[in-house]
C-alpha cells in the first residue's frame, strides 16, 4: 500500500500541472484521508537503519575508488561489525546508483603493436627432424623479459 503512496506523493511533488491528490486517490482505489496518515507518520526503523547503511555503503565504495562492489562492501561492513546482507547491500547500492568498476587483467596482443625488427630464421624453414626434442620452434613474443 505505501507503493501506491509513494506514487502519489512523487508524482504530486514532481509536476507542475498534476491532477490533485483527491483524483489521484481515486484513480488508485485508496483513501485520501490514508494518504494524509501515510505522509504524517514518522520514519520506520526499517528505513532509518537503511538510511545508515547507504551512508556507511556510499563511504565504503569512495574510499576504494568505485571498484568495491556489493560483496566486498558487505565484507567490510561484516568488519565493522555492522550486520547486512549481501541482497540488502546491493539493492541500496542499485537505488544510490553505484556501480563498481573493475580493472581489467592485462593479458597479451595478438594484434602488431609495433616494428619488431628483422627475426632470424634459425632452421631455414626445414622443420622436420630426426628424432623427437631435435628442433624446437614456437612464438613468444608475447612473454615479457628483462630485454624488452
Amino acid at each position: 500500500m505505501s507503493d501506491v503512496y509513494e506514487f502519489i506523493d512523487a508524482e504530486y511533488a514532481t509536476r507542475e500541472t498534476a491532477p490533485g491528490i483527491t483524483q489521484m486517490c481515486a484513480w488508485l482505489e485508496v483513501s485520501k484521508s490514508g494518504f494524509y496518515d501515510w505522509r504524517s507518520r514518522p520514519e520506520s526503523a526499517t528505513a532509518k537503519r537503511q538510511e545508515k547503511l547507504r551512508l556507511l555503503i556510499k563511504r565504503i565504495f569512495d574510499d576504494s575508488d568505485g571498484t568495491y562492489g556489493y560483496r566486498r562492501i558487505t565484507g567490510q561492513l561484516a568488519r565493522w561489525r555492522v550486520h547486512a546482507g549481501v541482497e540488502l547491500v546491493r539493492k541500496l547500492m542499485r537505488q544510490l546508483g553505484l556501480v563498481a568498476c573493475q580493472p581489467r587483467p592485462w593479458r597479451p596482443s595478438t594484434t602488431k603493436q609495433g616494428q619488431a625488427g628483422p627475426i632470424p630464421d634459425l632452421v631455414r624453414r626445414d622443420f622436420t627432424a630426426q628424432v623427437p626434442g631435435e628442433k624446437m620452434v614456437g612464438d613468444i613474443t608475447y612473454i615479457p623479459t628483462w630485454q624488452g
